[in-house]
């Protein structure tokens, strides 16, 4: 995984907006519509083909293919694995239910939506025999890289944790959450390792903070964090055969623009995110109720080995983040660290984690991942000096 030995390199989390019809065609082929599928898989070439370029134009360093052939960042591999089938009844997050006109104004703005809170549920031996569909997706990756006049600094794609499997398609077959979350690990870890062997793994794991107010919201703070623990444990059995440096985790607090005022504070979760055997953790800091958190790493310092993505553009607002802001926010993150060389710019989130679910339309996001491009420049003047 690459430093910013010489200059802040920039990132983001992974999901970019997809075109209309692709949107559709997938959300219609999760609902099991019939589709067109070559059409379905033109669109996917096309599109990976697109971001890819319109990455590399804004300046992005570290680039992926914006899961534009995915329905959903993690609600995928109900397509992949065997042993789905029903429907999950996933709560609410208590954003909705403490704020009713919020919840209200949410529905309003998605009237269709993908299958997230009615996800497929376990109701069988989970078994990942076939990665067909996830060689095709690296397959697209490559295609999409080879045509780059100019090549990015370094490529990643993203998977999803095990724990967030597990609460969102949710458990109707094992004994315990805890058997579901490792036979899971067991069977995403055959994903993982395709991944691994070109490019940087990204985990997405949500379920380390955002499940506190979702599907454990019942629970105590210490009752989730022992939770935690064991879905960190799962994550290390899948990631047991790749080098932690080929490996970046993202945690956030869900991906809405919301109030978020029962989020855990990051202090409880550090402990647990430092356990896992990654070699860069990926967080949310620009959006307004997390903007504060760099005083936990203060106290709670990065281990050694570990580099920090920190959130320097908002997933979630249309807001361009001015450059010198996120300079700002740049030099905050490299403070708190106490090495620049270990700090990369990136977003809180990614911009369309699920098909048709866009909070930012596709002009603003190239101009904020222009702008993060832009403020790392500044940053980078600031941290090696004027003539960097």
């Amino acid at each position: 995984m690459r430093r910013s030995e010489e200059r802040i390199l920039t990132t983001h989390v992974g999901s970019l907006p997809r075109s209309a019809e692709l949107s559709d065609l997938l959300i219609r082929d999760e609902a099991g519509e019939a589709i067109d599928k070559t059409r379905l898989a033109r669109l996917g070439e096309e599109a990976v083909h697109h971001v890819v370029a319109r990455q590399c134009a804004a300046g992005i360093d570290i680039v992926n293919d914006g899961e534009q052939p995915r329905v959903g960042f993690q609600t995928y591999v109900a397509q992949r694995m065997k042993g789905f089938g029903g429907e999950s009844k996933r709560p609410s997050p208590t954003d909705y239910a403490n704020f009713p006109m919020f919840a209200a104004q949410w529905a309003r703005l998605a009237p269709r939506r993908t299958k997230v809170r009615n996800a497929p549920q376990a109701i069988g031996e989970i078994v990942y025999d076939d990665l067909r569909s996830a060689e095709e997706e690296c397959r697209l990756f490559r295609a999409a890289l080879a045509k780059q006049a100019g090549k990015p600094v370094e490529t990643f794609m993203t998977a999803p944790s095990p724990g967030i499997i597990a609460t969102t398609l949710l458990n109707a077959h094992y004994d315990s959450h805890e058997a579901y979350v490792f036979a899971l690990a067991r069977q995403i870890a055959k994903e993982y390792e395709l991944i691994a062997r070109d490019f940087i793994l990204q985990i997405d794991a949500p379920d380390l903070a955002m499940e506190r107010t979702t599907l454990f919201q019942d629970k105590s703070t210490p009752e989730f964090l022992k939770i935690v623990d064991m879905h960190v444990a799962a994550l290390n059995e899948a990631l047991a055969g790749i080098p932690r440096e080929r490996v970046r985790l993202h945690c956030c607090w869900g991906n809405w623009e919301g109030p978020h005022v029962d989020d855990i504070p990051m202090h409880y979760i550090l402990p647990a995110l430092y356990q896992a055997k990654v070699g860069a953790l990926s967080i949310e800091f620009a959006n307004p109720r997390h903007q504060h958190e760099y005083a936990a790493l203060k106290k709670n310092r990065l281990p050694d080995g570990f580099l920090l993505m920190p959130g320097v553009i908002d997933s979630t607002t249309s807001f361009v983040e001015h450059p010198e802001v996120i300079a700002n926010r740049i030099c905050e993150a490299v403070d708190a660290v106490g090495d620049r060389s270990r700090v990369i710019a990136s977003s809180d989130c990614g911009f369309c984690t699920f098909a048709g679910g866009e909070m930012v339309t596709e002009d603003v996001v190239w101009a904020k991942l222009e702008s993060c491009s832009e403020g790392a420049a500044i940053a980078t003047r600031r941290l090696w000096g004027s003539g960097a």
